[in-house]
Parts: structure tokens; sequence; C-alpha cells
């Protein structure tokens, strides 16, 4: 269960999870300009993959001209990026990959596999996620004042939530304890199912920290982590809904990582004053919608201001 704050790239997850072989595109085709963007070219090879891309992760048909646009606004992005040298890491990247693997099912490994049997260039996959973090990395430091959400503005949007007349959900504070199933990197899928089922296994024995624990820690190639405290207004609204159904003493649903097959004991679960998950849902609503506006009129004012030739097909 991944607890830091995850880009919005869930949409490709679910396509991308049935990639079925597809034929590679010619070398002749990796050469043809499609458009120039301050001099960065995008070939018809990227406007190709592009299409492929969204018709495996959406299901929906992607013109020609709605890819090259996207293609154009990343390339914007990356451009805008090394103007105010923002640094993305490649791991930070890898992170964000390793995420969509997840959300998919698998392993970034096998997920990467399966990309490029369907002919996607993952390298151009990260490099459209690198675009993204820095976008949004620029946006979130560049117009930081518009995008502050203040109290009243929370307080009236949660008095509008009122007239649905929907309970405020109360908040809640866990204390965990992550139990990880060590799969060494680059380890089959077989690996990662294996240990899988130990897993399993172990959260039909597990029920109660004080001696669950001593359990995991006398399995092989098992790390218990130390206490950690997270309140729910902080936790994703799915690992929430995990979290209060989870009986007390007990075990989540193992999750696939990076690193292996990861558990959270549930120690404690206690309700507290403070904000409500309801009222930080909120809050963050409002501070996506403000995001959005301003990227879109400053993606605007770049496209406006930049040398963009576009090819014929």
């Amino acid at each position: 269960m991944d607890w830091r704050p995850r880009m919005r790239l869930g949409i490709w997850a679910a396509g991308l999870a049935a990639i079925s072989v597809a034929g590679l595109p010619s070398a002749a085709m990796a050469q043809q300009a499609a458009a120039v963007v301050n001099g960065d070219l995008i070939t018809v090879l990227d406007v190709t993959q592009r299409i492929k891309l969204t018709e495996l992760s959406t299901h929906k048909v992607q013109t020609r001209q709605e890819a090259l646009e996207e293609l154009i606004d990343e390339k914007l992005k990356l451009q805008v990026a090394k103007k105010y040298v923002i640094d993305i890491k490649d791991k930070d990247v890898d992170g964000a990959f390793d995420g969509i693997a997840r959300r998919a099912g698998t392993t970034s490994e096998k997920f990467a596999e399966s990309l490029s049997h369907a002919g996607i260039d993952v390298p151009k996959l990260k490099g459209r996620i690198k675009a993204d973090i820095a976008w949004s990395s620029i946006i979130r430091g560049k117009f930081q004042s518009t995008l502050t959400v203040g109290e009243k503005d929370v307080t009236d949007a949660m008095q509008a939530r009122k007239k649905d007349d929907k309970p405020e959900p109360v908040t809640n504070q866990y204390k965990l304890r992550m139990i990880l199933f060590i799969v060494p990197q680059g380890s089959p899928p077989n690996e990662f199912e294996a240990r899988a089922k130990e897993a399993e296994g172990l959260r039909t024995r597990f029920q109660s920290c004080e001696e669950g624990v001593p359990i995991a820690r006398a399995m092989p190639d098992v790390a218990v982590r130390e206490t950690i405290t997270r309140s729910s207004a902080d936790v994703p609204a799915a690992q929430r809904e995990i979290l209060d159904k989870t009986p007390l003493g007990h075990l989540t649903p193992p999750d696939i990582t990076l690193q292996g097959v990861e558990l959270f004991a549930v120690c404690a679960r206690d309700q507290v004053s403070g904000e409500t998950p309801g009222k930080r849902e909120v809050r963050e609503a409002i501070s996506n919608e403000r995001f959005a506006a301003q990227a879109k009129r400053y993606l605007k004012e770049l496209r406006s201001a930049a040398m963009i030739e576009i090819r014929s097909p």
C-alpha cells in the first residue's frame, strides 16, 4: 500500500494490463518529422506510438491531430522545465512508472516487457511521465499564491456538500506495522506470485500484532518495519476503506511493490479530532481545479510564444 502522493496516472493502468503483441514500426517512420517545436523534433513514429498508447490505456481512438497536439504540449512542458532548471530524477520517474505497473496488477519489469512487445517505446513513455512531473512542479511553484485554498473556500464547499445529507466521515488515527515479503529486484513474476501466496498464508495466522509480529519476523526473507502512525485524513480513500475494514490486529491484503509483497498490520484505530477526510478531500478537489485552470492558461501562453512547425503527413 503506497502512502506517498501519487501522480494522476492511474487511467493508463487498466488498459495497459491487457496489452497484446503488435508489430514494430519501420526505421523510416522513426526519422520522418511530424512537427518541430522550438527546434525539437516530433517524429511520425512518436505520433503513431502515442495513438497506440492512448488506445491501449483508455480504449478510445485518438486522431493523428489529437496525438500530435498532445506531443507538442509535452515538448513545451519539458522545454520550460529546462528553462527553470527543474531537475527530475530518474528515481522519481521510475517510481511513477512502478506505480502504474502496480495498478495494472504486475511488476515494472513485466510491464515494460509487455509495452515493448506492443511496440511502445518505454523510454518515450517515461518521457511523458517526466514531462508530467516537471509540469506539476512548475505550476505549483510559479503560481503558488493563486493555488492556495483558504478556509472560507473549504467551508463554502462543505456547506454545499451537506445539502446531500451525507454523513461526514470521522477522522481515525491508525498505528500500522508494515510487513514486507522481500523479492530480489529483477525476479520473474512467478516469484512475486509465490511470495504473495506466503503473505496470504500469514494473513490467516495473524490474529493480533502481539502474536503475529513475532511469527512474521521468524519467516525467511521477511522484514517487519517499526510502527508508523497515519491519520485517515492523509490516506487516499481506497486505502482508508481497506484500513477501516481490516479488523484490529489483522493484516491488509497483500500489495506488490518494487521490493516485494507488502502488507500492513492494523495494530490500533482510534477516532481523533482534526481535519476530517471529507474536508481534506474538498480542499484537494478545489486545489486540483485551480491547478488545472492555471496549467491550461500557462500552456496557452507557451504555445502562443512558441515556434511550431507542422509537417504534412
